[in-house]
This record gives structure tokens, C-alpha cells and sequence, in this order.
């Protein structure tokens, strides 16, 4: 089963419990993947988080049965998944601009959010570089976490660094990095998303570098386990995108249940900026 059936499969998964419960691990189970990789892949390909995507779906739906049958807006909002009629309302206006006692208004204008595909688009003009790496040996990364939203991850992230340069942490991870270098992944690191769930609009993002001696007061420190990892230049925040929409549909690797690492190097370093991912 290639990459287009799974995802195209946990879509229908979800279609189908949209007036139920939706296990999310069996979602991400049906995409061949681990829930915190099937959720960050569904927001980098379709701009909106999983769990936003659910919503408008049932809030949909909702509209529709209420402009084509006599059902109580109670029973509407048992059915759809909310837990008093008050949630449900302001859900529904706020996607659709009106709450639910005037949607069977004649003439009103409503949203619909329709069920999306997934399609692989064959390009071919613009080619992807990449290469792969085996790290057989587990390390640890010490730093700091901060909690960022996904719909705005491009521009929090960037601020993270740039404030971590002017309060002075930056040239301590660039202090700490080079005590005891090992490998090709001594830069400072960006690691994405350690604590995320399929669920989740924010993540967890980890401002680090690889460090054995002892933590330092207010940092924190977590292992990367030994993994393969495919590393492409990170250009711009296209990169992201097409890695989950052209070279993974068509890579035959999937992805490890691992968080991705970026990687920022020093001055003289080409590339300035890589993303890692891990693959089996």
C-alpha cells in the first residue's frame, strides 16, 4: 500500500466517526505512522491542524441537517461531539458567522468545509536534495523547550532564535556545543515537536545543541535514539512541505517515530540551515 492509499485511508477513517469517537491512534495506525508524525504531516500539507480540520468537517455536516431536517440543536450538538448545546453554538458561529437558531433562515449564508484528498502532483522541474544519514548510537540533547503554536510555527520559531541571541543563550548552546564535538549533527538544534499529539494545534519545540556533561540550571535534557535520517538543505519554508508531499510519497521510507531535527550552522558552513528527519 503506497503513501496516497494510507493517508487517503485514515481521511476515510475519519469521515466515517465524524458522529462518533475518533480514535486518533488508529488514525495515524491507518497512515502508517506514528500519531505525532501524522499530526505535524497534516498541518504542514493542508495549512490547518487535525484537530481544526475535524471540527469544521462536523460543523458542517451540522449545517446541513439543520437546514434539511427538524432536529433539536441539542440533539445536534450531542451527535457532533459537544457537551452542552452553549459549546456547540458558539462553535458553529464561529465558523459560520451565525448561530445555529438562525441557520434554517432561508436565504442565509453559510460555510461549507468539504472532505479533502490527497493527490500526489507529478512536477519534475524543481529537484530535491537530500542525503542519508546513520547515527547508530543514541545522544542527548540539552537546551530549552518552548510551546508554539502549528498555524504560526514560521514566524514564532524564528523569533525564538532571534531573542535566545539577544538574552545570551544562544552563544551558551554555541559554548556548550563545541566542549566535546562528535559528529556531523554539532550545530545548534531546533527539534521539533518532542511532546506533540496527533491533536494537538501547538507543539513542543526544543532549542538545544548534543551535550554529555552535567545540565545546566534552568535547561533540560532528552535522548534522540541511534536512527537513519534523511537530511535536505533547508532553503525556505517551502522545505517542510515538499518533504512531505514529493519526496516522502515517492522515497519508499517511512517515517520514524522520532521527532525531526533542524540544524543551524555556523557562518562558514554550507548549507547555513538542514532539516533531519528520521526514516526507517
Amino acid at each position: 500500500m503506497n503513501w496516497l492509499e494510507r493517508t487517503t485511508r485514515a481521511i476515510n477513517y475519519i469521515e466515517e466517526n465524524l458522529m462518533g469517537d475518533i480514535n486518533y491512534t488508529e488514525v495515524a495506525k491507518m497512515a502508517c505512522c506514528s500519531t505525532y508524525h501524522f499530526s505535524r504531516m497534516f498541518a504542514f500539507i493542508t495549512d490547518i491542524s487535525l484537530s481544526e480540520y475535524i471540527r469544521r468537517r462536523r460543523l458542517s455536516l451540522a449545517a446541513f441537517e439543520l437546514q434539511n431536517s427538524d432536529i433539536k440543536i441539542v440533539d445536534l450538538a450531542i451527535k457532533y461531539g459537544y457537551d452542552s448545546p452553549d459549546s456547540f453554538s458558539r462553535a458553529f458561529q464561529k465558523l459560520h458567522g451565525v448561530r445555529p437558531t438562525k441557520a434554517r433562515t432561508k436565504g442565509i449564508q453559510l460555510k461549507a468545509f468539504p472532505k479533502i484528498s490527497f493527490q500526489i502532483t507529478i512536477k519534475g522541474d524543481i529537484e530535491m536534495e537530500y542525503r542519508i544519514e546513520e547515527l547508530d548510537f543514541d545522544f542527548a540533547v540539552v537546551g530549552i523547550k518552548k510551546r508554539v503554536e502549528t498555524k504560526d510555527a514560521f514566524k514564532i520559531v524564528p523569533a525564538l532564535w532571534s531573542d535566545a541571541e539577544k538574552d545570551g543563550l544562544l552563544q551558551k548552546l554555541i559554548d556548550m556545543s563545541w566542549e566535546n564535538p562528535q559528529c556531523k549533527l554539532e550545530s545548534l538544534l531546533g527539534i521539533s515537536g518532542e511532546k506533540a499529539t496527533i491533536m494537538s494545534d501547538d507543539f513542543d519545540y526544543f532549542m538545544g545543541v548534543r551535550y554529555n556533561n552535567e545540565v545546566p540550571d534552568g535547561m533540560e535534557k532528552f535522548i534522540i535514539p541511534a536512527c537513519t535520517w534523511a537530511v535536505f538543505p533547508n532553503e525556505d519554508n517551502s522545505t517542510w512541505k515538499r518533504i512531505y508531499t514529493e519526496w516522502l510519497p515517492t522515497s519508499g521510507y517511512e517515517l520514524a517515530d522520532i521527532p525531526c531535527i533542524e540544524c543551524f550552522y555556523p557562518p562558514d558552513h554550507i548549507p547555513q540551515r538542514e532539516i533531519w528527519v528520521p526514516i526507517l
